[in-house]
């Protein structure tokens, strides 16, 4: 706040003050204005009897009486409560940012009230302008359309049906003929010109898809889709579903002597035939 401070600022309030009241600051602007005895006679001088009794005193109960007595008549000389300083901003030097500001507008206020000074200082408030207009006048106003609203020249309703009632369109470029009832598609929904149901089934019937050059027949309903693969040229003979199979290479299981004699007595246990027992020879 004290960085937002400007001492030019200050230099124009002095002189504006000086030259409205008669009397002077003082070196130190702060110091010259704490009592509130210099701006309560500066409110006087812009609207009279605003600051009814003025404390010279040196108390500072007396002090800041006169500042708030000074904060109340620029209230009621039509400040707005956000330009306003609170007593201990200028007593204490808490806020003379803020005391600058109320300053600066007190001064746009009474240069709007048509004070005459010879320091330009302050911006002038808007003044508020108002419109009286008679009834008739208002209720002309109230048929015309604004232009943020758009406009309706050029537009047209020729060849509406009445509201509420279905629109079919057609384009008799595509040969569809006008419609007739309320069951007419419309363009958007495309159409089904050239479309056929030639081949189609009765709803919910099964369709088998079979291939005629593997061999599937449309037989039943097992037939198996192309999508599944082929079993064309499988086999499964050999295949003995639930038992065993023994996998045995005939170079490791010689026929003969003490195989046979293995054979035989795995002939016994009921292996299958054709399985043979390999038993390597004892070399002494």
């Amino acid at each position: 706040l004290a960085q937002k401070y400007d001492p030019q600022k200050e230099a124009e309030l002095r002189t504006w003050i000086e030259s409205v009241t008669g009397k002077q600051i003082g070196p130190d602007f702060q110091k010259g204005l704490k009592d509130g005895v210099i701006l309560c006679e500066l409110m006087n001088k812009l609207q009279p009897n605003s600051v009814r009794k003025i404390n010279r005193s040196a108390q500072n109960w007396h002090q800041l009486e006169n500042l708030s007595n000074f904060i109340k008549a620029m209230a009621s000389y039509g400040m707005n409560p956000v330009d306003l300083f609170e007593a201990n901003d200028l007593f204490e030097s808490g806020n003379l940012t803020q005391v600058q500001v109320s300053l600066l507008a007190l001064a746009g206020m009474a240069k709007t009230k048509g004070l005459q000074s010879g320091v330009d200082i302050g911006v002038k408030y808007s003044e508020k302008q108002q419109r009286n207009f008679d009834e008739a006048k208002m209720k002309a106003g109230q048929c015309v359309i604004g232009l943020q609203m758009g406009t309706n020249k050029c537009a047209s309703q020729s060849g509406m049906t009445a509201y509420g009632t279905r629109r079919h369109l057609y384009d008799p470029k595509n040969q569809i003929l006008p419609p007739m009832d309320h069951s007419t598609i419309s363009l958007q929904m495309g159409t089904n010109k050239c479309a056929s149901q030639v081949g189609m089934t009765a709803p919910g019937t099964r369709r088998h898809i079979y291939d005629a050059k593997m061999g599937t027949e449309k037989c039943d309903n097992s037939s198996m889709s192309l999508q599944m693969g082929s079993n064309q040229g499988a086999n499964q003979s050999g295949q003995v579903f639930g038992l065993g199979r023994q996998i045995y290479d005939p170079k490791y299981c010689p026929q003969g002597s003490q195989g046979e004699v293995a054979n035989a007595a795995g002939d016994q246990s009921g292996d299958p035939p054709g399985y043979h027992y390999y038993c390597e020879e004892e070399s002494y």
